[in-house]
């Protein structure tokens, strides 16, 4: 139930982790599992990462295979409590906006570079693909467990209560990326692949960014471009 309902996830504020990168990622960050679950065939292979779980279960392989959301379960996986976000976004120094991503591999990818490059905060407006799906856990690699998410977030109300510099991604048309002024507290705000950002956000934005694309593509994936965005931003800040 939780590994494919979003709406159990959110009411149960529970999630399932599956794998042992994941597992092992929430344990180093001091994640909560509330049970540790795993194969017949994998708790003896698992016996370190079950010895750092307050309660473990081991199930038979056919019955983990039936709950598992991989076609070939690795034999460990973990139901955990899902981390309160953050309340007070003025705390952060830059944050992370998605407006109706709703590609689950896009936004895993996109945790997974905000978190690599230093952003700590994320906030998912409705229409995202919900952060704690298996396909976005499993993309982010275990980006969650350094992040501060908030999900269906009206996102108007998030960038007020962020405050800083607003800096939305657009396909053409923006400040050339090397020239944006990106100085202070920055919000990095991307919207759907196609569509963009809508215009209402937009308008809020102090600053659009447009990455130069020398090579005449018409435009970027849009986790390539926040990664090309964020690292922007992390090369500018080890120069300064």
């Amino acid at each position: 139930m939780l590994a494919g309902d979003p709406r159990a996830r959110r009411g149960e504020g529970r999630a399932i982790l599956e794998g042992e990168h994941l597992v092992a990622a929430c344990l180093d960050a001091n994640g909560r599992i509330e049970t540790l679950i795993l194969s017949a065939s994998g708790a003896a292979r698992y016996a370190t990462l079950a010895a750092r779980a307050a309660s473990s279960a081991v199930l038979a392989d056919s019955v983990f295979k039936a709950i598992a959301d991989t076609e070939s379960p690795t034999g460990i996986a973990a139901e955990i409590a899902l981390p309160a976000p953050a309340q007070d976004l003025r705390k952060a120094e830059n944050c992370l906006f998605l407006e109706a991503v709703q590609d689950a591999g896009n936004v895993g990818a996109i945790l997974r570079s905000a978190a690599a490059f230093g952003i700590r905060h994320a906030v998912l407006g409705a229409g995202c693909a919900d952060a704690w799906s298996p396909k976005v856990l499993r993309a982010g690699m275990g980006a969650h467990f350094s992040l501060s998410i908030e999900e269906q977030a009206d996102l108007a109300g998030a960038l007020r209560r962020f405050g800083g510099r607003t800096a939305c991604a657009v396909a053409r048309g923006g400040t050339p990326l090397p020239d944006a002024d990106l100085r202070g507290r920055v919000g990095w705000l991307f919207g759907a692949e196609g569509r963009g950002v809508s215009p209402a956000l937009a308008a809020r934005a102090e600053i659009a960014v447009t990455i130069p694309m020398p090579g005449g593509a018409e435009s970027l994936n849009v986790a390539a471009a926040a990664a090309i965005c964020f690292y922007e931003l992390s090369r500018r800040a080890a120069r300064s």
